[in-house]
């Protein structure tokens, strides 16, 4: 009889512990993501693969039993109005955290809002100034570009290619991986013979490139997000320039090579390894998480998961990890944030340290190609 009683008083236990987990209001977690304008092809699959993490979380019961909440604003890529929704998120609705924006600018603009309020941010942007120097709330997702110059640069002095002209765009992104292109060059034996810029809304970059042209360089690399490198790609081939056009990882999605057309035959770019996964061996510790993303992506959208969607995936999964393990409170998940070693993610294997809030080497990036309106592998 005693045991039987026992029995019950923990069943009972258990049964209301199960419904107050249940009944306890869900986690809110906001997100910031340039889903219209110019910067919609990154927003759109953050948006889209955001919300599958969540959903598919809360379908296997939330996180410690608590449903989680995603409360998402569409930048539109205006700094302006990124700091007005960053407040919006850390005032009225009382997020334990964020994740995006989608670009460099947004980022830097909603940078004083978290720090301020001591909210936990995860950038899906990829300007180095976001995380170095490190800033206690802020960490990121997307590959820095100095990792992907560096990707650039190797592949060129393994070709013995050493003078380059660089082609900017004159935004927060550009200019950041313009003067890692500047910074690298030396250790890498790169000459720049040309260094040029242009702006985010130009149309034709004709001039530019006849400019480089006659500069002889042994190779090209622009540095910016769509349209505009599909744009100078296109110029490029009306040019017939028979120099190697490198881009930036800022456009390592399909909608580059559909925007370029046949102008993206040749073209190579550092990108994350979703792009390729299927070619990856095995033994790859990110292949599991890369097909599992691409599967579900293709599931709930009808089309493929992309690089960009990928940073949204690892900043949701490094979320749900940082709140299992520290906690619903904006410190507890930073805390967590800051001591995730060895996650095997979409954009590479994360190691988060108190001196390092990106977590990736140069290991998170593969150079790829575009060949037959397709992506393989540089090798």
């Amino acid at each position: 009889m005693k045991k039987l009683v026992s029995t019950a008083f923990a069943s009972l236990a258990l049964f209301c512990m199960s419904t107050a987990a249940l009944a306890a209001p869900p986690i809110k977690i906001g997100a910031l993501f340039a889903v219209t304008g110019p910067a919609s092809f990154l927003g759109e699959p953050e948006r889209n693969t955001a919300q599958m993490v969540v959903d598919e979380i809360n379908k296997a019961g939330g996180v410690k039993g608590r449903k989680l909440e995603l409360i998402t604003y569409d930048t539109g890529g205006d700094a302006t109005k990124a700091v007005q929704l960053a407040n919006k998120l850390v005032k009225n609705d009382q997020v334990v955290a964020i994740i995006g924006p989608s670009t460099t600018g947004d980022t830097m603009a909603v940078i004083p809002v978290v720090e301020k309020a001591q909210v936990p941010l995860i950038s899906c942007s990829a300007g180095i100034k976001i995380t170095e120097p490190v800033k206690k709330w802020v960490f990121k997702t997307a590959q820095n570009d100095t990792l992907a110059v560096a990707r650039i640069y190797e592949q060129l002095k393994k070709e013995k290619k050493s003078k380059v002209a660089i082609l900017t765009v004159s935004d927060s992104f550009g200019s950041s991986g313009r003067e890692q292109l500047k910074a690298q060059a030396k250790h890498f034996g790169i000459q720049i013979v040309s260094d040029d810029t242009y702006g985010p809304k130009d149309t034709d970059m004709t001039p530019q490139l006849t400019k480089i042209k006659s500069a002889k360089p042994d190779a090209i690399i622009c540095w910016g997000t769509n349209p505009g490198p599909a744009v100078i790609a296109r110029n490029a081939k009306q040019l017939g320039l028979a120099i190697p056009l490198y881009m930036s990882h800022g456009v390592s999605s399909k909608k580059f090579i559909e925007l370029a057309g046949d102008a993206a035959e040749g073209i190579r770019l550092p990108s994350g390894k979703v792009l390729v996964a299927d070619l990856l061996p095995k033994s790859d510790k990110q292949k599991g998480s890369l097909l599992a993303f691409i599967k579900d992506y293709q599931n709930h959208y009808r089309a493929e998961g992309d690089h960009f969607g990928g940073h949204a995936w690892d900043a949701m999964m490094l979320l749900k990890g940082a709140i299992e393990r520290g906690g619903d409170t904006p410190a507890g998940i930073r805390n967590a944030l800051e001591a995730t070693r060895n996650f095997a993610g979409i954009g590479g294997v994360f190691s988060y340290s108190a001196k390092d809030h990106a977590g990736l080497t140069k290991d998170a990036f593969t150079l790829v190609e575009v060949r037959k309106k397709d992506w393989v592998l540089v090798k």
